[in-house]
Formats: structure tokens, C-alpha cells, sequence
């Protein structure tokens, strides 16, 4: 389920069934003109990868709305807010809860969030909709859709 009024009506009626979450990480800085395209593309890619393992998942999962942070921030100021986030979540009947994201400095403060982080390597800007992206991309969303039943 993603985060749309009407899955959002579904999930009120059957969470007792919904009990991953899912919360896309996207950094960005638009004072940095010489990132902006790379940005959008990973923007783009985490939409897919997200909405793909949603699919994938379906009665299982809820798509949260994405978290967005400069890439500038102080990440133990981020962890912090994301914390409170899964706070509030943790008020729900979720078992498992995930955040993916592109940015691999969230390796380095993973410990100290209280959720599980799924760091997906960056891809270089291209066409995401060429025959090899499609095929990397449905290869990997198999693998983070295996790992998460893991956590089941």
C-alpha cells in the first residue's frame, strides 16, 4: 500500500495484516547546481525501487512518504527526527520497519536508528528505462524483497 488516501482507507480496515513500513531517504541540495541532475535521477530510481518492493509485498507493506534532508544536515540531528518518526509509528502494529536509501553515509550512523537500513549502491545517471537498468533493478528489488521476508 502507498501512502494514497484511498490505500491509506484499505490499510485503517486490515493493518493487523500491514505489518512492514517502508520510508524512502532522499537527500538533496539545490544550492549545489552541479548535483541537481544526479539527485533527480537517484529521486527518480528510489521512486521505482520503493513503488517495485511495494508491489512486490503487497498486503505486507506500506509505503510511507518519502523523508527528505540536505545533504548538508548534521545526520545525527537527521537520526534524531527519524526516530521520532519511528516513534510515532511504532504506535501501529508494525514489526518491521525500513528505511532505504542511496546515501551511504546512513551506514555510518545505522546503529543508532531504530529501524533497519537498506543502502542501495547509487547508479550513474542514464536511461532508467533501458533493457539493463530494468533488469538490474528488477535483480535487486528480488534481493530487498527477499531480505525483508527474511525479517518476517
Amino acid at each position: 500500500m502507498k501512502w494514497l488516501s484511498g490505500d491509506l482507507k484499505k490499510y485503517v480496515q486490515a493493518k493487523e495484516y500491514i505489518d512492514t513500513l517502508i520510508i524512502p531517504l532522499e537527500a538533496f541540495h539545490l544550492s549545489q547546481e552541479t548535483s541537481l541532475e544526479k539527485d533527480a535521477f537517484h529521486r527518480e530510481v528510489l521512486s521505482i525501487y520503493t513503488n517495485e518492493i511495494e508491489k512486490e509485498l503487497s498486503g505486507r507493506v506500506l509505503l510511507a512518504p518519502t523523508y527528505a534532508y540536505l545533504k548538508s544536515s548534521n545526520l545525527d540531528h537527521e537520526v534524531n527526527r527519524i526516530n521520532s518518526w519511528i516513534e510515532d509509528v511504532k504506535t501501529q502494529p508494525f514489526t518491521s520497519i525500513f528505511v532505504i536509501t542511496f546515501d551511504n553515509a546512513w551506514k555510518k550512523v545505522e546503529k543508532n536508528l531504530d529501524c533497519n537500513l537498506l543502502w542501495l549502491p547509487g547508479m550513474k545517471p542514464g536511461n532508467i528505462n533501458s533493457e539493463d537498468a530494468v533488469k538490474l533493478i528488477r535483480s535487486q528489488v528480488e534481493q530487498i524483497s527477499e531480505l525483508i521476508r527474511s525479517y518476517w
